[in-house]
């Protein structure tokens, strides 16, 4: 596992080198390419002021879900419609005995009821206990939440958070951990996101410097250098990435507040669309992106507050909500 990882290392010198200009045609996709977009369909789940909200599509029928008051970050739809997986952020605050101190977040990954939004939004179920648990995304079977966990938040004098990429069922009950990256590399993972074939997006991190979105199989043990070369890809200065429901794209963003933009890319990188570019003064929140159930649409927020929808083309930007304070849209899986 530590030579495979020390492998994923050794690209990130390769994708901080490649010029960005010559990498991505600021291009919009063709409609011919596109396909025919229709009218969105499902819901979209979004944090206001610290609570967990849902709507139409459009904005419409606005509704709280979980009066949380601590509501933070990506929410994820679980594929029924009828859940959504939210994170919880907490605080630590310590003194030494030599009264040195500080304070550490924490954050762990409960679930809303669509059901019982009507008569009783005060009601969720906690999933991690760790205190250590963001960013996660259902599974498209509904069995599996993907989410990153920091393995050092019960550690009160660790010099730094530790981050995993880990699998939980729907129970919170731990399937798998990835991202054990070698000693002193300063490298991990951040917002995964899941793909077709037992593939997956995130954001890697070095030096708490995000470096870019990499494309890679779940499992890799055993595999040639050759064969993960092939198949481990990278998308230099990506951020907030969210793969398609139908497989064929993974939306990203880029960080750079100078050079924000909204891209997609097809999962071997041979097509990368520019998607939307915000106005001057106007900068895009960086949570994960999400898309609809069709996989024709994408929402986001901006800095303001603001909600927004876009196609894939470029075209059709709807502000849905806001400004005010909004956050972290989510689409619903189902239509």
């Amino acid at each position: 596992m530590k030579k495979i990882l020390s492998f994923v290392l050794a690209l990130i010198l390769l994708i901080t080198a490649a010029p960005w200009a010559q990498s991505v045609k600021q291009t919009r996709l063709p409609g011919e390419k596109a396909g025919k977009i229709g009218v969105p369909l499902g819901k979209i789940a979004f944090i206001r002021d610290k609570n967990l909200w849902v709507m139409d599509w459009d904005g419409r029928n606005q509704q709280q879900l979980v009066s949380a008051g601590n509501a933070d970050g990506k929410l994820s739809w679980a594929p029924d419609g009828k859940r959504v997986a939210f994170v919880r952020k907490g605080q630590l605050n310590y003194q030494s005995p030599d009264n040195m101190g500080g304070f550490r977040k924490l954050y762990d990954v409960f679930i809303g009821y669509l059901d019982s939004a009507s008569t009783n939004n005060s009601f969720w179920r906690r999933i991690t206990f760790d205190m250590g648990s963001r960013f996660p995304e259902w599974s498209a079977d509904g069995s599996r939440i993907i989410t990153t966990r920091d393995i050092n938040s019960n550690i009160v004098d660790s010099p730094g958070p530790d981050y995993r990429t880990t699998q939980i069922d729907s129970l919170g009950v731990r399937i798998s951990t990835h991202g054990d990256y070698p000693e002193g590399s300063e490298a991990f993972e951040l917002m995964p996101t899941y793909g077709p074939n037992s593939y997956y997006a995130y954001v890697l991190v070095k030096k708490f410097n995000p470096v870019g979105v990499y494309i890679s199989p779940i499992d890799t043990e055993g595999m040639s250098d050759d064969e993960k070369r092939q198949k481990i890809k990278a998308i230099p200065r990506g951020y907030a990435p969210a793969w398609s429901p139908d497989g064929n794209w993974i939306a990203y963003l880029t960080k750079d507040i100078s050079d924000q933009a909204i891209f997609i890319t097809n999962p071997d990188m041979s097509e990368t669309y520019l998607i939307y570019k915000p106005t001057v003064g106007l900068n895009l929140q960086t949570y994960p992106l999400s898309w609809s159930p069709d996989s024709k649409w994408l929402t986001f927020a901006t800095s303001d507050g603001a909600i927004w929808i876009i196609d894939i083309t470029g075209n059709s930007l709807k502000q849905i909500v806001g400004p005010g304070l909004n956050s972290a849209p989510a689409w619903s899986k189902n239509k």
